[in-house]
């Protein structure tokens, strides 16, 4: 059981980057599923997630328009890769992002808020000005 994350990297202000999310070891379709990030001094905040239940997909409101997360489609039921495609990043989008599985993601603030089971180890964004 394990979430491997990559695609991490330094990009300047403005730029995109797509994160991957490998998923392994569980049904990965039963469970929500998402990222996390946290900045240098600053609380973990949730970011965007898919929850299991007809794959609704929720965002934080500074993630809103500008990040969108995907999955593959996989056949194999005890494998998945999700994506967080992130396009005009700022340097407050700086940090290090995880995947996560978890439940009862909600907004909270301009954030999400979830009860998580599962992190990955994240993967570092750097945003130059």
């Amino acid at each position: 059981v394990q979430l491997v994350e990559s695609g991490g990297g330094l990009v300047q202000t403005g730029g995109s980057l797509r994160l991957s999310c490998e998923a392994s070891g569980f049904e990965v379709d039963m469970y929500d599923i998402g990222w996390f990030r946290q900045a240098p001094g600053k609380s973990r905040e949730g970011v965007a997630c898919i929850r299991a239940r007809y794959g609704v997909k929720l965002y934080a409101e500074f993630a809103e328009g500008r990040f969108t997360i995907s999955s593959d489609s996989s056949s194999d039921i005890m494998k998945k890769t999700v994506y967080l495609e992130m396009n005009a990043l700022k340097p407050e989008d700086a940090g290090v992002y995880f995947c996560a599985v978890g439940a009862a993601w909600v907004p909270r603030g301009n954030s999400l808020t979830a009860s998580i089971d599962l992190w990955g180890k994240g993967t570092q964004v750097t945003v130059g000005s």
